[in-house]
């Protein structure tokens, strides 16, 4: 079994309990935030590692430390000092961070990732503090093995990595997209179970075509315009090869890409190395789960519903891939479920034979003979016209353009079913096509909403007079993402199948109690929700029979559940015992 870190290794004891056997000590250990305890050191600990009078006398617990770390995270003024702190906390000590994360979740992950994240990206270079991760730049890229040599982790499992072309709803943001890397792993480990020691984020630094960027003395990333073409696809051939030698039995999370190099990215390295991409695959599993629950909700068959995606990028493909897909599970035909799947970009409604299609595009542009019995002004229909004239049920919402779900459109899925269900899906909070509040006024409250960003539940007063709440669901994907990774590390998956993503999105979809109106858990069950689609996923890779790892081939699935749980990482303090290679009597 590889090692873990060229600092450390994880062992266990005469009595099968863990502890960390390390082999540096000192200032230096204290400098290693997957190493430093701070306060946390016991008597013994500071004697055999150096540490005496290096930090304060007293010996904190982890809850003292949780405490006082708190008050003073509440001490900061904004959303993005607040993210500044936590990162912070994150590059001093990991487990105190993932344990502060571990009691504040719901409090903390829209200040860690979406939407305060956003802010992060754009003042990435400014803040930037601490090394963390692999960068991976146009310069340096014959030297790329002497940088995965340089790095001290041994048995990395899951690598987030983006080109930061397309960052959240903001474009292309350079260098500062490191900071989405960082916080989709942060996330891995915190709802997913993936240990810190198992994850390295990743910034694929080919350029940027912000001229302000470029034109920035303290931009931090390489000062020249993007990569395209071959240039482009010899830089990802590169790394790849680079993390298959390095680190075979690591996962690629694809984060982050322009539409334009998502699908493709994808295509070319699926097979190659077990990857996928969270834009286009967690976006439409997220999606799928949050419609299928709104059908329970409603009490209808889920393929009775049609549905219309607005946006046309790899999150709108995405997710209306991932309805049709649902659809054909539900036993209609491909032609059926592409009937009831209407794809709008800023044209209007995606049409066969449009000269500007792109090709992941193309399977879902409608015929133009479907289009006779239409009534609509202009050469396609507009967002509103493809409502009214497909009778769609369903609205989401993945264009990045505020406001764009005007009150007649919404009105207009409102005309053809008593529960019209509204996913104003994009991000960050600015990007949402409308607020929920108003979502639920020209409903009259009768609207299922899932947005992509938190919003407060809205106070709503029937038709009777009563004061209700309609909940507002949140769509993010990481109700997807830990607990699919997870599950195809537990599996070692040789390749993220179709079939693994559809397994977590019905996995979600079957763990959403919707008795409170809600078309995705809350906040608080994540942990337990990325277990439950960690192991089916798990049991889907092996029924496709991608799964290397032989011991769960064998697994019942009570088997399989102990399994996942016991590999689940929790922010705890092991003890420390020194290497016996550094110990006094071996280093004269």
């Amino acid at each position: 079994m590889a090692r873990v870190s060229r600092y450390y290794d994880v062992k266990r004891d005469e009595h099968d309990r863990r502890y960390l056997e390390v082999n540096v000590t000192g200032f230096s250990l204290l400098h290693i935030p997957l190493l430093n305890k701070s306060t946390g050191f016991s008597a013994e600990e500071r004697k055999l590692l150096g540490l005496q009078g290096l930090v304060p006398p007293h010996q904190s617990t982890l809850e003292e430390q949780k405490e006082r770390t708190y008050r003073r995270y509440l001490q900061q003024s904004s959303d993005l000092e607040r993210h500044v702190y936590l990162r912070s906390l994150q590059d001093r000590n990991e487990v105190l961070f993932y344990a502060m994360l571990e009691d504040h979740l719901e409090e903390m992950l829209p200040i860690l990732y979406t939407p305060t994240v956003g802010e992060a990206v754009k003042a990435f270079s400014d803040l930037y503090r601490y090394p963390r991760g692999l960068v991976v730049s146009t310069g340096d890229l014959e030297t790329l093995d002497e940088s995965l040599d340089n790095l001290p982790l041994d048995d990395v499992r899951m690598i987030v990595a983006t080109d930061s072309s397309a960052i959240l709803g903001i474009g292309d943001q350079g260098f500062g997209g490191m900071a989405i890397s960082i916080g989709k792993l942060s996330l891995y480990t915190a709802a997913g179970g993936v240990g810190p020691d198992k994850t390295l984020p990743v910034e694929l630094d080919v350029g940027t075509n912000r001229q302000d960027l470029l034109d920035d003395p303290l931009y931090l990333g390489v000062h020249h315009t993007r990569l395209t073409g071959e240039a482009y696809d010899e830089f990802l051939d590169r790394f790849v090869e680079g993390v298959q030698a390095r680190y075979p039995k690591a996962i690629i999370q694809w984060e982050d890409f322009a539409k334009g190099a998502a699908f493709r990215v994808l295509e070319r390295y699926r097979r190659v190395v077990p990857s996928f991409n969270d834009d286009i695959q967690g976006t439409g599993a997220m999606a799928l789960a949050g419609l299928l629950s709104a059908a329970r909700m409603k009490g209808e068959r889920f393929e009775d519903q049609v549905f219309v995606v607005v946006g046309a990028g790899a999150g709108g493909i995405g997710v209306a891939g991932a309805i049709r897909q649902g659809l054909i599970g539900a036993g209609l035909s491909l032609q059926d479920a592409a009937r009831r799947v209407y794809v709008v970009d800023r044209q209007g409604l995606l049409v066969q034979g449009q000269p500007e299609l792109e090709d992941h595009q193309r399977s879902f542009a409608r015929p133009a003979s479907e289009l006779a019995d239409w009534t609509f002004e202009g050469s396609v229909p507009n967002l509103q016209d493809t409502v009214r004239n497909a009778r769609a049920t369903a609205l989401l919402g993945l264009s990045g353009v505020s406001g764009l779900f005007s009150q007649a459109v919404i009105e207009a899925v409102a005309a053809n079913t008593a529960r019209p269900v509204i996913f104003p899906l994009s991000n960050p909070t600015s990007n949402v096509e409308a607020l929920p509040e108003e979502i639920v006024r020209w409903t009259g409250g009768q609207a299922i909403v899932a947005s992509g960003s938190p919003f407060a539940d809205v106070p709503h007063r029937t038709h009777d007079g009563i004061d209700a709440v309609v909940p507002v669901g949140q769509g993010n994907n990481v109700f997807i993402f830990p607990g699919l990774g997870f599950g195809a590390i537990i599996s070692r998956a040789r390749e993220i199948t179709d079939g693994m993503v559809m397994e977590a999105a019905r996995t979600l979809a079957d763990h959403t109690d919707v008795s409170g109106g809600r078309v995705y858990p809350h906040i608080q069950d994540l942990r337990e929700v990325s277990i439950q689609i960690a192991v089916r996923v798990a049991r889907q890779a092996i029924t496709e029979g991608v799964a290397a790892e032989r011991r769960v081939r064998v697994m019942t699935d009570e088997q399989l559940m102990a399994f996942v749980r016991r590999r689940y990482w929790v922010p705890k303090y092991l003890p420390y015992r020194r290497a016996a290679a550094l110990l006094p009597e071996n280093r004269r």
